[in-house]
């Protein structure tokens, strides 16, 4: 690729407008309405997070059942309920 401007790219260089510069007002402008009411993704970033906290609840309660005085507690009541019928 030549970076050399010639006559042909001068020309496709101007035929291209400029774009008008960004400000802060301009996208408050062009993007009220649909920042306002667009909440595409809203429900599934909702469900991811629900989901995240879920697994994190979830592994806690792994954490807590692999301890060795919640596995005494759950095997003693076990054995209550079966002696008892």
């Amino acid at each position: 690729m030549s970076l050399v401007r010639t006559p042909a790219r001068r020309a496709a260089a101007r035929a291209v407008p400029a774009l008008p510069t960004l400000t802060a007002r301009r996208a408050r402008a062009l993007y009220r309405d649909r920042l306002l009411s667009d909440e595409t993704g809203a429900a599934t970033a909702e469900y991811a997070v629900a989901t995240m906290a879920a697994v994190a609840f979830a592994g806690l309660l792994v954490m807590i059942m692999r301890s060795d005085e919640v596995r005494g507690i759950l095997t003693d009541l076990v054995r209550r309920a079966l002696t008892v019928a």
